[in-house]
This record gives C-alpha cells, structure tokens and sequence, in this order.
C-alpha cells in the first residue's frame, strides 16, 4: 500500500509540469491562430497547412529525442547515470544533425509540399512566408527536443515547465509586436508571428543548455557530443525509428485527411484548423499523464520491476480517462463561444460546433492510446504500436474517412469519425497488448550492475 501511494505521489509530481508545460505549448497556439485571426481566415488556413508538414519534421527529430529519453531512463533506473549522460550527449549531436538537414530541406521543397497538398491563392502565400522562417529554423526545435526529454526523464519536470513559461511570454510579446507592429516595429502579419516563434526557440534552447548543466549527476563532457557510440546510437535507434515511425504514420494520415478538406473549401479547412485548437485542451492531461507514466515506467523496467510497471498503467488509464471525459463536457458545453473567440463567420462557428460534438468519441479512444502506447515504447516494445497503427491508420481510417466525405457527404465530420474509429481500434489492441505482458521480454539494458531491490534513480527521492 504504501507503495503505491508512492507511485501515486511520484505520477503527481512528474504529472503536474508537465501538464501545465503542455498548456502552456497549446496556449501559445492558441494565442498564434486568435492573433493571426485578425489578418484573415485564410492567414490560420495556411498556418495551419504549413504546421502539418512542419509537425511532421518534428516527428522525425523525435526519432532521436525519444528513443534517448527511453534509454536514458532505462539506464537511470539501473543505476548507470555514465552511460545515462554519454546517451544524452550522443543523442543532442545526432538531433543537430537531423534538424540541419530538415531545415535545409523544408527551405528548399516546403513550397512544392505545400503546393502538393493542394493549397492555392492567399492560403498558400501566407503558408510560404510561415514555412520559411519557422521550417528553416526546425533545427533549433531539434536541440531544444533532445535537451528537454532529457531534463524531464530525470524527474526534473518543473524546470521544463518554467523554461517553456518565459518562451511562451516571449512568444506572445513577440506577436503583439510583430504580427500588429507595435513599439515602432513594422506589422508583419504572418511573417511576425514566425519570426517570433523562432526567436523565442533560441532563447528557450540557451536556457536549456545551462539547465542540463546544472542538473544532471554525472556531467555531459565534451567527448560524448564529438564521439558517438555505436552501442548507444543503436539502442536509441532501436526504441526511436519505431516510436517516430507510428507517429509519422499518424501525421501522414492527417495530411491525407488535409489534402481531403481542402476539396470541401477554405471555411472548412479554417475550421479544421480552429477544431484541432480547441481539442487539444481536451487530451492535455492525457498527454502528461502518458509522459509522466512513461518515465515511471521506463525506470521501473530499467529497476526490473515490471509488476509495479504493469499496474501503474493501469491505474494511469483510469485516471486519464475520467479527467478527458470532464474536459470533454466543459468544451462541447461552451463549444459555440469558444469558436465565437476566433472568428465571426457563422458557418465556421456551426461547422466547428458540429464536429466538437463528435470529440467525446476520438477523445476516449486517443486517451489509452496515448497512455498505452507511451507505456509500451518505454517499456522497449516499440515496433508492436508501429504494426497496428499502420492497419489501422492506413488501411482502415484513411478509406472510410474517404468514403464518409466524399461518398456519404458528411464533410468535416467524416474526418473526426474515421479518426476516432482508428483511435478506438487500436485503444483495444493496445489494452490487451499490455494486458498480455508480452512488452516485458523487450528491456533495453544489460542488469549485472542493477539493483533490483532499491528504487528507481531520479524517481523515487
């Protein structure tokens, strides 16, 4: 019992900053398309096209960073913080790396991506002038990824929070500055809010750099940016290609659904792009929860310690679930003014309404997964989440989200439910995966020097 008022206490502790450095991210989103709002529908439009394929850039970066995250928790809970801060080290070189080429490829072909998805007239124009500045300058996000996975899987989760609080100030500052043209600065309209997003990642990157160094227990030398294990490389690779591989999956499906939308009109694809704002408050906990059960999970494991991994899930399911279903109420009760914030059309305020209607049912279903799916790549069974998701997503959401807008009619709607079918397919498979314990033989980390009896380090304290 008294353990698991430890583990209780432990997820509240890692949970809490992680939920408010979540809000914080979505709310400076949501500041970005209320702001942008004021120069046109179209401007969110083509913001919210040219973030699908810089969402999809940063999945890839997070090849690195998560797998790293899992490796490095996995180490911590055997009680190795050398080879813990040598993967750190190996794993922010390769995440540079990555996110130079990404930048150099986003400024290079972001326009023909864009043009591909069937984006036209002012959509595009204000889709370019976002991509340009804010693709071009992914690899800040690169870095910034590799460090903050870090920071959080040592139980530091309140100084990330902190540091993503004075970005997000930053951030808003920068808009009212840039995108309006306030204290003698020109209004750059959506060419603001980019160069504002980039300017608040650099200083967020520098604030981490001093962080990392004043936290962890055995330093990053220098050598550990230079030479890079192949030990190490290859078990950050192992947990990562597969983690980023169905999140990649997942987000390329939401850019089909994208080109799909843009057949149905401007309003639609605004609406979407609204939608998507005000859902995200409704998954917020689940996210953190899943991070927080992550970490715990993945120390477990390293601490050999499954049976108290296996429950912790569990318990972290139920907890999550209660919390979206509240959240859910609260949003799909004040749904027609929440839209009102954004915008005056009525047929966006009555499409959007209509679709956030549907939430309760994506919403459940993503939940699990999000906390299921987490679970199990920290756990070091990262491929079985990447096989289902790829029947699911592709085979199964992608031709009925097909047939309900074009052969059924039903628009917008079409979307959400063959998004939330995906969901709750692969919510139950998840649910019986972990159930069936399989995950336990996929450990990443050798044990001759484990203590099984103490308690996972940066953990438990």
């Amino acid at each position: 019992m008294e353990e698991n008022k430890l583990q209780e206490f432990n997820l509240l502790k890692l949970t809490w900053p992680i939920f408010l450095e979540l809000f914080l991210f979505m709310l400076m989103g949501s500041v970005d398309t209320f702001m942008i709002s004021s120069v046109s529908d179209d401007a969110v439009a083509g913001v919210g096209a040219a973030n699908q394929i810089i969402v999809m850039a940063i999945l890839i970066l997070s090849v690195i960073g998560n797998g790293a995250a899992i490796v490095v928790s996995q180490y911590l809970g055997s009680k190795k913080p050398q080879e813990a801060a040598q993967v750190t080290g190996n794993a922010i070189t390769l995440n540079l790396l990555v996110g130079i080429i990404l930048s150099t490829f986003l400024l290079s072909f972001g326009g023909s991506l864009l043009s591909a998805l069937n984006v036209k007239g002012d959509i595009l124009v204000h889709a370019k002038a976002y991509m340009n500045i804010v693709g071009g300058g992914i690899f800040l996000q690169a870095l910034i990824n590799a460090l903050a996975t870090t920071i959080r899987t040592h139980g530091f989760t309140k100084q990330t929070m902190v540091v993503s609080l004075l970005m997000n100030v930053i951030h808003v500052v920068g808009n009212y500055t840039l995108i309006f043209g306030h204290f003698g600065f020109p209004a750059l309209g959506v060419q603001g809010a980019a160069i504002s997003t980039i300017t608040s990642r650099f200083i967020c990157l520098i604030l981490f750099f001093l962080l990392l160094y004043r936290i962890l227990e055995v330093r990053v030398k220098w050598s550990y940016y230079i030479h890079l294990s192949k030990k190490y490389v290859l078990q950050i690779l192992k947990i990562g290609i597969p983690s980023a591989f169905e999140s990649i999956t997942y987000q390329s499906c939401q850019l089909v659904f994208t080109l799909y939308i843009t057949y149905l009109g401007a309003e639609a694809m605004a609406t979407r792009q609204y939608a998507l704002n005000i859902s995200s408050y409704i998954f917020l906990f689940s996210v953190a929860v899943s991070m927080g059960t992550s970490i715990i999970v993945g120390h477990l494991v390293g601490a050999r310690r499954p049976q108290e991994a296996y429950s912790r899930v569990f318990s972290s399911v139920k907890w999550a679930l209660l919390i979206t279903v509240i959240m859910d109420a609260i949003v799909i009760f004040f749904r027609v003014p929440l839209f009102g914030l954004f915008t005056n059309n009525e047929s966006i305020i009555t499409m959007g309404s209509q679709v956030i209607l549907l939430s309760f049912f994506l919403e459940t279903g993503r939940t699990c997964n999000l906390v299921i799916i987490n679970s199990l790549r920290a756990s070091g069974d990262a491929k079985f989440p990447v096989y289902m998701g790829l029947i699911s997503m592709v085979c199964l959401s992608l031709p009925l989200g097909y047939v309900l807008v074009f052969q059924l009619h039903l628009g917008l709607a079409g979307v959400w439910i063959a998004t939330a079918f995906d969901e709750w397919v692969r919510a139950v498979i998840m649910f019986f995966r972990w159930k069936s314990r399989a995950w336990e033989k996929h450990g990443l980390i050798e044990h001759e020097a484990a203590e099984p009896d103490g308690p996972p380090a940066a953990i438990v304290n």
